[in-house]
């Protein structure tokens, strides 16, 4: 592999160290509450959104959910019941257009333990600061290049950014693994017999604020995929312009370049910087 200079090595080092931001001390934080003494934060309300919300709410309430100066509660209940409730909730901030995107999908909120506790348009984890899932792929080859998407235009989020051979949300009913593997035939036309050889690499913990969004929070479930030299992806979901086979010292410079997705950027830095350590 043609070397990395130590500068750029640092500088992809640093970037790493700086994944999960906290959010900004004027975003309203939400917590999931068994009672007065048992709360788990679990989210974060751009300021911009909380005197629509807070007018919303006083017109009109929603079970499970109060409001009130400094915070947002949800009342734990059955998982359907708070599913229902979270809907009307950002149904109601949809309305007042601070919901772009929707995409009738789910994702689910998932606890440190494993234990699903609610459902929600995807579209809404990020305005309200909810911590969802993805998985990102490496494609590489012996030769110690990288495949990289470009993503379409038409993405609501980073058009035409670069972007690992396949990336995607994790939705409310797959594993990652399965996430995984509908990803690279999606978005880069990997059979599944080659998606089959997927590596989990690790995990990457995404948090910052989205200017006029709201709070990005995403646990990035990590994999290697080695592919053949004579390989070529081709997506079939629309949502890939293209595809370009890169070195490795030329992907962090367009890292450095910001001409990423700032997941993928992580995602790829992580991978350059493994495989630099294995040489």
């Amino acid at each position: 592999m043609t070397s990395l200079s130590t500068s750029t090595l640092a500088a992809l080092e640093e970037m790493l160290q700086n994944t999960a931001r906290s959010a900004p001390a004027d975003f309203m934080p939400i917590y999931l509450s068994r009672s007065a003494a048992d709360e788990q934060l679990v989210g974060h309300l751009n300021p911009e959104f909380t005197p629509y919300l807070q007018e919303s709410l006083q017109k009109k309430s929603i079970p499970l959910i109060q409001m009130g100066n400094d915070k947002l509660t949800i009342q734990i209940g059955k998982p359907r019941d708070l599913s229902a409730s979270l809907y009307q909730l950002a149904d109601r901030m949809r309305m007042g257009g601070y919901i772009p995107g929707w995409r009738n999908e789910d994702f689910a909120w998932v606890d440190n333990n494993g234990h699903k506790y609610f459902r929600l348009e995807r579209a809404a984890f990020r305005t309200f600061g909810f911590r969802s899932m993805a998985t990102h792929i490496n494609g590489y080859t012996q030769g110690n290049t990288i495949w990289l998407g470009r993503r379409s235009e038409t993405k609501p989020t980073d058009p035409g950014k670069l972007d690992n051979l396949a990336a995607g949300g994790i939705t409310a009913d797959e594993t990652p693994w399965v996430s995984a593997r509908r990803e690279l035939w999606e978005e880069a036309g990997v059979p599944e017999q080659i998606a089959d050889q997927i590596e989990p690499v690790g995990r990457i913990h995404m948090r910052r604020p989205t200017p006029g969004r709201g709070f990005h929070d995403e646990q990035l479930y990590i994999y290697d995929l080695e592919l053949a030299d004579n390989f070529i992806p081709t997506n079939h979901d629309g949502e890939v312009s293209g595809f370009i086979e890169i070195s490795l010292p030329e992907a962090a410079a367009r890292i450095l370049a910001d001409e990423f997705t700032s997941d993928a950027a992580f995602v790829t830095a992580d991978f350059i910087l493994r495989r630099n350590r294995s040489q």
